[in-house]
């Protein structure tokens, strides 16, 4: 794996490796404290961000490293200057790029004239430093992995996409449950379908609650990705069925919670759920960080 992109790059043991070196970084940081000494590592956000900007800075940091944060305040990336000619220019300085951006396109255009790793930090399709996270934290509660079931509820979405990949590559169960026209896209569905049938994991979509009893995970993420200007009222109703909250873990028997974040309490999850003994989402917001570190690492490492 020299870069990661989409997920698909990752083998099973890459992957595998990713949530182990991330669960020692977190366990033991003196030992990492100088791992990217002298190392400098561009971080471009085409979008807004919280929980993205602030564990890569930080964690750069933790490492010994320098991060650079670039925003758009000199325009779209592509319009004051070609992406090709930003990569092209950045690789000359930089030893790692990581970006979050509106298009897939602008990551993979991005890698194409980058001559340093590049990490997608978030696109329009795939978000696969939020489900290494994922994936870390449910190594922290769960003995085998491959063995969770986990069911992501809500709109078909970045974050869904990549949960489909890192769960087939690790070979998991994970269950879409979206209401009617908002799917997860078919294409990606399909690829990770490919890579369960190798690794034995189950990869399906339903709009339907009641498919989810007995699993023992269940995820969430805003109704409303970010720039989507929808107004609630229009959505609230479709999904409102579909709200993590105690009802639902009392049906289903499910025993965690995780959120992608920003939740938007009372909408997507309810509070007492969110707080309560059964979310592990902050210990996945916490994980961001590490497992990002083990990206970083691995991918500079391999330079």
């Amino acid at each position: 794996m020299e870069n990661l992109l989409t997920g698909l790059e990752m083998t099973q043991q890459e992957a595998l490796d990713l949530i182990a070196l991330g669960k020692d970084l977190k366990a033991n940081p003196t030992k990492y404290a100088q791992a990217l000494a002298g190392k400098s590592v561009v971080t471009l956000f085409e979008k807004q961000s919280l929980r993205t900007r602030v564990t890569f800075d930080i964690g750069i940091h933790k490492l010994g490293g320098h991060a650079v944060y670039l925003d758009q305040a000199n325009g779209e990336m592509g319009q004051r200057e070609d992406v090709k000619d930003f990569a092209a220019n950045i690789s000359r300085w930089a030893d790692c790029i990581v970006a979050r951006v509106y298009d897939h396109k602008t990551i993979l255009e991005m890698n194409k004239y980058s001559s340093v790793p590049v990490i997608n930090s978030l696109c329009d399709l795939y978000h696969p430093c939020q489900a290494m996270a994922d994936f870390m934290t449910l190594s922290q509660n769960y003995d085998d992995v491959s063995q969770v079931k986990l069911a992501y509820i809500g709109d078909g979405n970045n974050v869904t996409h990549s949960l489909f990949i890192a769960g087939a590559i690790l070979g998991a169960t994970v269950t879409a449950v979206c209401p009617i026209g908002h799917s997860p896209d078919a294409q990606i569905l399909k690829k990770a379908e490919a890579l369960a049938a190798k690794s034995g994991a189950t990869i399906t979509v339903t709009n339907n609650i009641e498919d989810i009893k007995g699993y023992d995970v269940v995820y969430g993420d805003t109704w409303l990705s970010m720039g989507d200007d929808t107004p609630l009222e229009q959505i609230k109703e479709k999904f409102m069925p579909y709200q993590i909250n105690q009802e639902l873990l009392d049906a289903t028997g499910i025993q965690h919670i995780l959120h992608c974040q920003p939740a938007h309490r009372g909408l997507d999850i309810t509070s007492d759920v969110m707080d309560g003994p059964a979310s592990l989402i902050f210990d996945q917001a916490e994980n961001r960080m590490h497992i990002q570190n083990a990206i970083m690492l691995t991918l500079m490492k391999g330079k």
